[in-house]
């Protein structure tokens, strides 16, 4: 057991890995996962997604939504992942987006500070939740915002983080990028318009050396950084970015769990070799978020090579 604390981060770097939870990357197989509740969760009207949806005329459907979260955690199960609820809060009806209060580090979770006003109140019950699950908090975010679907745990030795200047600010990102940096890992940043949410809804990763982007969508540089690394691009169309298309979770072992609606990128995947897994949230994405959005890995195997 691993004494709680709001503060486990050494200031001079050196932080010892957590045993028993963390991350070092985006693909190593996920072992548990924090998942948002859906309880008072409705469609907000302060992102790009949800007044898009409201310009179609699309109506929200609680009990549809409650069902779709139910079957996505019974996928996360029948892969063999233990699933863990953040408390929900009546007063915070964005909760479902489990990925943005905090993030998780081979050091353990940052809590982050959140750039909505409805969704400000998010970080007492990740304190909680953490706290229950003995998890020691490796910092809190207290410069700007930064939220979690702009925060990647690329691979070993390396955070991918965007910053648009609303939801995560340049503050933000300066802040947990001097942190990381002290542990002796990259930061990359990258800058990206704010009518993207965050930057997953443009980038994933699906398994080892193999990423999702939309090319359209982010700018050269970005495209050009991943190829430096040696990482296979599978380009995803624009179009399917307004559908949350790119917003996927990589479970290991060549998996990949990615909206049903999302058929183009299913199929490509498939091609790559990976199997898929596809629960269908359609009545919860037009609300900003999927899949990637809902959940905070808890645990994955490192991806480390020894």
């Amino acid at each position: 057991m691993s004494e709680f604390t709001l503060k486990y981060r050494k200031d001079n770097g050196g932080t010892t890995p957590l045993t028993n939870w963390g991350m070092d990357s985006e693909y190593g197989v996920l072992r548990d996962v924090l998942i948002g509740p859906v309880d008072n969760f409705s469609w907000r009207t302060g992102n790009a997604s949800a007044r898009r949806a409201e310009r179609l005329g699309m109506q929200f459907d609680h009990k549809v939504a409650e069902a779709q979260h139910g079957e996505m955690l019974d996928a996360y199960r029948q892969a063999g992942v233990n699933t863990h609820l953040i408390p929900a809060d009546s007063s915070l009806p964005y909760q479902i987006y489990g990925r943005d209060s905090s993030v998780m580090t081979p050091w353990g979770p940052i809590v982050t500070q959140m750039y909505s006003p409805w969704r400000r109140g998010e970080w007492a019950p990740i304190i909680k939740k953490y706290a229950e699950l003995d998890i020691p908090i490796y910092d809190v975010i207290t410069a700007g915002s930064l939220e979690g679907g702009d925060f990647m745990v690329l691979e070993p030795g390396v955070i991918l983080c965007g910053y648009s200047g609303e939801r995560t600010s340049p503050q933000g990102f300066a802040q947990m990028k001097r942190w990381v940096e002290k542990e002796g890992w990259e930061v990359k940043g990258y800058q990206f318009d704010p009518f993207f949410l965050h930057i997953d809804v443009m980038v994933a990763m699906l398994a080892e050396k193999l990423a999702a982007i939309c090319v359209d969508a982010v700018e050269p540089e970005l495209v050009q950084w991943f190829k430096s690394r040696n990482i296979e691009i599978i380009d995803i169309p624009f179009p399917q970015v307004l559908e949350l298309g790119v917003n996927v979770v990589a479970l290991g072992n060549d998996r990949v769990m990615l909206p049903k609606a999302n058929i183009g990128l299913a199929e490509k995947c498939r091609a790559h070799g990976l199997e898929v897994i596809d629960p269908d949230i359609s009545m919860i994405t037009p609300g900003g978020g999927g899949v990637h959005c809902m959940c905070q890995p808890l645990r994955r195997d490192s991806a480390a090579k020894f």
